[in-house]
């Protein structure tokens, strides 16, 4: 008699997770920057191990006009990753109004980060300039994703001035703390109806798990992979831990307990 052979029961997929930003589709919710690399050959290895299909470029510290100089736009053409123009640099609103007008000039490009900075010891954003430049540049037509504090009430009022994301920070720019305030980005997670994209302060793969977890919607980071010993594999070690805990946020955690649960049921056990 042949031996029974289990049946192999493949789990279902998820439903469709499309990653929707300023009315585009993106299948990676990882962001790289292009910044702090130790040569362009480097970038090009780590932003492609990221598997990141959008890219950040300053516009103040990147010449994209200087066709002759070697550039991002030789290895990383634009006909395969999106590039997303920001601001860094800009202390005014009429001022990153002017850089991301230059961005769109150059390339076309009218989904951009705004970062208006407002202090040079935290790199903080300076929110009044901020919610002023989000309103001037949407009514420009521009798609706005917005570098915020973590503070609910502030991105509540960058929402409703027309942002397409809401970028609040972790950390600080280039510390590589991690998530300082959980519970104010629950409370921005629970009130935005626009994608919640953690931006500055990622140091580890288990920092950019923890944000998806808890329902970001991406992560968009540079210091964290170009300052590691070795970037392309921290780069892959990113897009890995996005993947992770954008799958685990969807399955849903099982419910934290005070007490210990036995993990074998006590109903049905014979007596010793």
């Amino acid at each position: 008699m042949k031996a029974s052979v289990s049946k192999i029961i493949t789990p279902t997929p998820p439903a469709a997770d499309p990653f929707v930003l300023a009315g585009r589709t993106f299948t990676s919710r990882l962001l790289v920057g292009t910044g702090k690399y130790a040569s362009l050959d480097q970038a090009e290895k780590s932003i492609r191990a990221s598997g990141a299909q959008i890219i950040t470029v300053a516009v103040r510290r990147v010449d994209l006009s200087n066709k002759n100089a070697p550039s991002l736009l030789d290895v990383l053409s634009p006909k395969e990753f999106t590039y997303l123009p920001n601001s860094a640099g800009c202390r005014t609103a009429e001022e990153a109004l002017r850089t991301l007008r230059l961005a769109r000039e150059l390339g076309g490009w009218d989904m951009v980060k705004l970062e208006v900075i407002g202090d040079d010891t935290t790199l903080y954003p300076d929110m009044d300039e901020t919610l002023r430049a989000t309103r001037l540049l949407v009514k420009d037509g521009f798609k706005v994703l917005a570098y915020t504090l973590p503070h609910p009430a502030l991105c509540q009022r960058i929402e409703d001035e027309g942002a397409a994301a809401i970028m609040p920070l972790a950390s600080p720019i280039g510390s590589g703390l991690g998530i300082q305030q959980p519970e104010a980005l629950k409370a921005i997670l629970a009130q935005s109806k626009v994608p919640v994209l953690v931006d500055a302060g990622i140091g580890a793969p288990s920092d950019a798990t923890l944000a998806m977890e808890m329902g970001c919607a991406g992560v968009l980071m540079n210091t964290a992979i170009a300052k590691a010993e070795n970037p392309v594999l921290m780069a892959q070690a990113m897009r890995h831990a996005l993947e992770a805990g954008r799958k685990g946020f969807l399955a849903g955690r099982m419910p934290r307990r005070s007490a210990a649960e036995p993990s074998t049921p006590g109903a049905g056990i014979l007596p010793a």
